[in-house]
């Protein structure tokens, strides 16, 4: 039996994938437990040609990728081929990490003793991903896990299943050995049983999950009853500061990347810009008209910077958004009407307060709001004024003030005179607060899905008290 996915614009079906159930989960673990079995007795450089191999078959789906998340999700073509570029660096960044997983000897009181920590892999580790970025988040959530040695489950997204299924039918022309790369696909209607079996079976040691916080608390709870570690990496509300110093020019570029891109639909996205009071007018006049300059419009056309949203729930949130805060005296400085029901024109909402929802809430859409602060103190405290701890950015001349600034910002990522919106496969990514915690990329990745084991062993006969 099989669900469809709906392309947000047209209303057409843009793909059709198994509709798996929570009864079909067990198999599919224990497949991956074999997997596993055979995966981890490989060596570091047979698993790294292996990952090498996968990185090549997924670039040589590019046009597949294309269109599937042009169709699944109203995704442009330039963001579908940024998502796949990023996600094959990916693969690659994890193939030469397989020969970095390394332990260490560490000296021990005890004459004779040689004790050392080594890392292992896992097991089974579960993978959820997200729609928004679909091929990046849906390679990361396996791609270090594997170059460790251990078997995955892609949970794939049920708004691009198709585009999250290409990943695997890539990877498993890579050549990987039976059951270690899986997916499993599902209806809407059942995530949550299908989630709680994989989050149950005893096969899966570790999840990673990426999305909402909302979901990741009713995960991390599940994952807690079976003590399994998890990996969450959740909302955002990132605040781009900009002080007195600042280059506006460069503050007003980095801004509508932050804010617009993908409309305003990636983790990391510029929700909140925290301008000091002296310099706010200007920047706000500078912002504005760099913002009428993106019209949005049909992605399959291509002709404009931004394209459409998920859904229509997305338009509605976002326009609520900016109905209260200029209900309580914002100042909205562009907008305009959404066309094709899912195709919003970027909004900049001015004078935003703590008092409104759109200073608080996620929007996930194209609309961004300027805060003004009295001075660096209390840009600060506006920019830590939040729940979530994602992503964050400074903009000043004096590279010492921002580092300074940057230490005070409560997120797990910061970035001076630059966009809140980056990624690099060899970074520690992650988010602090209800963006959640632990981290993805690098070194930081192999601990997330290794285990550290403590063994000794002894040189001379021992000695006991008794």
């Amino acid at each position: 039996m099989n669900f469809e996915r709906m392309n947000p614009l047209t209303g057409e079906v843009a793909s059709s994938a198994a509709a798996m159930k929570a009864a079909d989960i067990p198999a599919i673990a224990a497949k991956a437990q074999q997997g596993f079995a055979v995966w981890s007795k490989m060596g570091p450089n047979a698993r790294r040609a292996v990952l090498m191999k996968a990185a090549d078959a997924l670039v040589a789906k590019k046009d597949d990728f294309v269109a599937a998340m042009m169709g699944e999700i109203g995704s442009t073509a330039g963001w579908a081929m940024f998502n796949l570029m990023l996600a094959s660096g990916m693969v690659r960044e994890a193939a030469a990490l397989t020969t970095q997983i390394a332990g260490e000897v560490i000296p021990s009181d005890h004459e004779g003793t040689i004790a050392m920590a080594l890392k292992e892999p896992v097991g089974v580790l579960l993978g959820i991903a997200p729609w928004n970025a679909p091929i990046i988040l849906g390679v990361r959530a396996i791609a270090v896990p594997l170059a460790c040695g251990n078997a995955v489950i892609l949970k794939a997204s049920e708004t691009c299943p198709r585009t999250h299924a290409l990943i695997i039918e890539a990877f498993a022309e890579a050549g990987f050995p039976d059951g270690v790369v899986n997916v499993v696909t599902n209806a809407p209607a059942d995530a949550a049983e299908v989630v709680g079996a994989l989050i149950d079976a005893p096969e899966v040691k570790r999840i990673n999950f990426t999305g909402s916080t909302a979901v990741g608390r009713i995960i991390a709870r599940r994952a807690a009853e079976h003590l399994k570690p998890v990996l969450l990496e959740l909302g955002g509300k990132a605040p781009m500061v900009v002080l007195e110093d600042a280059d506006l020019d460069e503050a007003v570029k980095a801004a509508a990347f932050g804010a617009y891109m993908n409309q305003g639909q990636i983790c990391m996205s510029t929700e909140r810009i925290i301008v000091v009071e002296s310099v706010a007018d200007e920047f706000a006049a500078k912002f504005a008209e760099k913002v009428r300059s993106m019209p949005a419009g049909d992605p399959a056309v291509g002709n404009t910077p931004l394209g459409a949203v998920v859904d229509r729930r997305t338009v509605d949130k976002c326009l609520a958004l900016i109905d209260d805060a200029t209900a309580k005296g914002a100042q909205l400085l562009v907008g305009g009407q959404t066309t094709h029901n899912v195709v919003m024109p970027a909004h900049l909402v001015d004078k935003v307060t703590p008092e409104m929802k759109l200073f608080r809430d996620e929007s996930f859409g194209p609309v961004v709001g300027i805060a003004r602060a009295r001075d660096e103190a209390h840009a600060i405290e506006l920019a830590n004024d939040t729940e979530y701890g994602l992503s964050s950015a400074v903009f000043t001349r004096d590279t010492a003030r921002g580092l300074k600034v940057a230490r005070q910002i409560q997120a797990g990522i910061c970035h001076i005179n630059a966009s809140t919106v980056s990624d690099e496969p060899q970074m520690p990514f992650g988010g602090m607060k209800a963006s959640g915690y632990g981290r993805f990329g690098g070194r930081q990745g192999i601990d997330a899905f290794t285990e550290t084991r403590w063994i000794t062993f002894e040189t001379e006969p021992g000695h006991y008290p008794i």
